[in-house]
C-alpha cells in the first residue's frame, strides 16, 4: 500500500530551517513531532500515512542512527554505513510512490518535523538543500530514497545490495551529474551490474567510472538503452566498459588529457546534429609555449569565470558549485571537466588529492554584505561561503588564488576589516594579496561591468604579477552584438533598431536569489535598457518575429543576455528560464576572467 506523506510547503520551511540550523541536537529532539500546523497533504487518491507508522518510521532511523554514533559526532566511516542502511530503510518502509517521493514538500516534513534531530546531526549546520529538498539529489532523506528506488531488485534475495557497488561520490555522476543515464533505474542497475563485474586493480576507479559514462553519453543519441534485454544491454555496457578500462591503461588514453592545442581528441565521438557539441577551446599563442595549468574552481556557476580561465591556459582539476542547473550546464558544455554538486563548506580535499597544490584556486563568490550589517540568514550563509573559500586556499596551498566579487568589496571602506581578515590568513600561509577593479568594457565585453577582485600569490611569484590593461579599442556595441539575432525571425524593425542601440549595455543584473522572476533588475538598470530599446520588465522565451510592431521595445531572451556577457554562441544553459538567467547574470564575463587569468599565468610561469 503506498501512502500520502504530509508536507511543509516553502513559506513554512525556510524560517522553521533558519530557527533550527544553530540549534544543538539535544535542542532539536525536543522539536521532534508527528504533526505541524502548518503542514498539508495533497488533494490526491491515497491513504494518508498513519501517526504509527511515523512514529514506527522515526524509530527505525533513529535506531540506525544511534548505531552509527547518534547523538554525538560520528566519523567519515559510520556516516557511509549509516546511509547505506538509511536508503535500504527509507525506500522499504515509507510506502511511498515515486510522484510523492518527488516532492521536496514531504522530505522538508521528515527533516524539519519528524526527523529534524536526525537530519542536524547528520549534516551540522546544513546547507538549505540538504534540508529543504530544493534538490532531491542533496537532501539528507531524499536522496537516499532515490538511491534505493534506482538500484532496487525486486527479484533478488537482497534487492538493495547494489547500493553497496559504488559510493555516494560515485553513484553522484550516474544520478545527479549524468541524468540523461540516471533518470532510468533499468539502466542504473545494468551498469551497476557490470561496474562489479570489472577489474579495476591498479586504476583510479573515479577516472575509469568518468570515461565510461562519459562515453554511454555519447551513445545515448543512438540507443535505446530501455527497450535493450537485460542480457543484450550488459552486453553492450561490458563491451563499453572494458573501452574504459583499457583506455585508463594503456598509454593512449585520450580522457581528459589536453592536446598541446588545448583541445581534446574527439576521435572516439559519434558524429551526430542530436550530439551537444562542445565550444572549441582557443589558447593564446603566449601561452602555447608554456605547460597548461591547473587549477580548482569553486562556486562556479554556468563557466564563464573557467571559460576564460581556460583560454589562458588554466585546465581545471575539479568544479565545484552548489546549483544543480549550473552542475548541469557545465556538464552538458563540457563533459570531459570532473564537476561535483556540493556546498564548498562541505567540500573535503583530503578526499580529492588531485587538488592539493594546484596552480590556482578561483571562484566568483557570492556578494557579501558588510560585517556591520544586521545579518539575515541569507547574509549569514553568503559570509560562510566567502570564509569556507579562504579556509581552502590555506588547506590546499595553491601557487595563486583569484575571487571575484562586487568592487564594494575592493574600495568601500565597510569591507576594510574583512580585507585586512583576509590577507592576514592568507599571509600566515605564503600569499601576498593584491585587489582589484576592472571593467569588462575594458576587455571587449558589450557592457559596463565592474568587478571586485582579490588575487593572492605565493611569495615568490607575487613580484611578477601586473594587473591586465585594457585592452585598446572600444567594445562593440548592444545592436552590433544583438542585431543579427533580433532579425533572425524576420522582425522588420531589427535594423533600425540596431542602429538606435549605439552604447554599450549597462551591467547585466536581475534573477536573484532574493527576488522573483527572470527580469532585467530594479526601476534603474530598467531605465538604462529602455534608452538602448530593450523593455526590461521581463525575459523573452524568443526574438521578435514578423508581426512585432517595428516601434516597440523587444524583451532580451536567456540566450541573447549570455551575448551580452561574452559567452561563446554555442554555450547552453540547463533549468528553466529564471534559473537559466541567473547562471548568466551571475557569470563573469569571459573575456574579462581571460585578461585577469593570462596575467597570473605570467606571473606563475615567471
Amino acid at each position: 500500500m503506498s501512502f500520502l506523506y504530509p508536507r511543509l510547503l516553502t513559506e513554512q520551511a525556510r524560517p522553521l530551517f533558519d530557527q533550527y540550523r544553530d540549534l544543538t541536537v539535544a535542542d532539536l529532539s525536543q522539536r521532534v513531532d508527528v504533526t505541524h500546523a502548518s503542514s498539508v497533504y495533497v488533494a490526491t487518491g491515497g491513504d494518508r500515512v498513519p501517526v504509527a507508522r511515523l512514529k514506527e518510521l522515526r524509530q527505525g532511523v533513529l535506531d540506525l542512527a544511534k548505531q552509527a554514533g547518534f547523538p554525538e559526532e560520528s566519523d567519515r566511516a559510520r556516516n557511509a554505513e549509516f546511509d547505506l542502511a538509511l536508503a535500504a530503510l527509507l525506500h522499504a518502509e515509507t510506502g511511498m510512490v515515486p510522484a510523492e517521493a518527488a516532492s521536496r514538500d514531504v522530505w522538508a516534513f521528515l527533516a524539519l518535523v519528524l526527523m529534524p534531530d536526525i537530519a542536524f546531526w547528520r549534516y551540522p549546520h546544513p546547507p538549505r538543500d540538504r534540508i529543504l529538498g530544493t534538490d532531491l539529489t542533496r537532501h539528507v532523506f531524499g536522496r537516499l530514497w532515490w538511491r534505493a528506488q534506482l538500484v532496487r531488485s525486486p527479484d533478488d534475495r537482497e534487492p538493495y545490495h547494489a547500493l553497496q557497488i559504488l559510493g555516494e561520490a560515485a553513484f553522484d555522476q550516474i544520478y545527479a551529474r549524468r541524468a540523461a543515464l540516471g533518470g532510468s533505474p533499468y539502466l542504473v542497475r545494468a551498469i551497476l551490474r557490470v561496474w562489479n563485474e570489472l577489474d579495476l586493480r591498479g586504476l583510479n576507479e573515479r577516472e575509469a567510472l568518468r570515461d565510461f559514462l562519459k562515453r554511454l553519453l555519447r551513445l545515448a543519441p543512438f540507443v535505446l538503452f530501455d527497450g535493450i534485454g537485460q542480457t543484450a544491454l550488459d552486453d553492450e555496457l561490458r563491451a563499453v566498459a572494458q573501452e574504459s578500462v583499457e583506455a585508463q591503461r594503456g598509454p593512449s588514453s585520450i580522457t581528459a588529457v589536453p592536446t598541446s592545442s588545448g583541445v581534446e581528441p574527439q576521435a572516439d565521438k559519434p558524429q551526430s546534429s542530436s550530439t551537444v557539441e562542445s565550444p572549441p577551446r582557443t589558447v593564446p599563442a603566449s601561452d602555447r609555449s608554456g605547460r597548461r595549468l591547473t587549477s580548482l574552481e569553486i562556486c562556479a556557476g554556468a563557466g564563464g569565470q573557467a571559460l576564460g580561465l581556460e583560454a589562458a591556459g588554466f585546465d581545471p582539476v575539479v568544479l565545484i558549485d552548489s546549483k544543480a542547473d549550473a552542475c548541469f550546464t557545465l556538464d552538458r558544455n563540457r563533459p570531459e571537466w570532473d564537476i561535483i554538486c556540493i556546498d564548498v563548506a562541505n567540500f573535503q580535499p583530503d578526499e580529492r588529492p588531485d587538488v592539493m597544490g594546484v596552480d590556482l584556486l578561483s571562484g566568483g563568490l557570492p556578494r557579501v554584505k558588510p560585517a556591520a550589517t544586521p545579518a539575515r540568514a541569507e547574509d549569514v550563509e553568503e559570509r560562510r561561503v566567502l570564509e569556507a573559500a579562504i579556509d581552502l586556499a590555506c588547506t590546499i596551498k595553491p601557487r595563486a588564488v583569484l575571487f571575484e566579487n562586487v568592487p564594494d568589496f575592493v574600495e568601500s571602506a565597510e569591507f576594510e576589516s574583512d580585507r585586512l581578515w583576509i590577507a592576514s590568513r592568507l599571509e600566515q600561509y605564503g600569499f601576498r594579496s593584491s585587489w582589484g577593479i576592472l571593467n569588462a568594457a575594458d576587455f571587449g565585453v558589450p557592457q559596463s561591468r565592474r568587478s571586485g577582485f582579490l588575487v593572492a600569490l605565493q611569495a615568490p611569484f607575487f613580484s611578477a604579477f601586473s594587473w591586465p590593461e585594457p585592452s585598446g579599442g572600444a567594445a562593440p556595441t548592444v545592436g552590433q552584438v544583438l542585431g543579427p539575432s533580433m532579425g533572425s525571425r524576420g522582425w522588420p524593425g531589427a535594423d533600425s533598431w540596431a542602429r538606435a542601440a549605439d552604447r554599450i549595455a549597462p551591467a547585466l543584473v536581475g534573477g536573484s536569489d532574493r527576488r522573483g522572476g527572470a527580469d532585467l533588475g530594479p526601476t534603474g538598470s530598467k531605465k538604462a535598457w529602455a534608452t538602448l530599446g530593450v523593455n526590461g520588465t521581463s525575459l523573452g522565451d524568443e526574438p521578435p518575429g514578423p508581426d512585432f510592431p517595428s516601434d516597440d521595445q523587444p524583451r532580451l531572451t536567456v540566450e541573447q543576455a549570455a551575448m551580452i556577457q561574452a559567452f561563446p554562441a554555442e554555450w547552453t544553459f540547463t533549468g528553466g528560464k529564471t534559473s537559466r538567467y541567473r547562471q548568466v547574470g551571475h557569470a563573469m564575463p569571459p573575456p574579462l576572467a581571460t585578461a585577469v587569468g593570462r596575467a597570473i599565468a605570467t606571473a606563475l610561469r615567471g
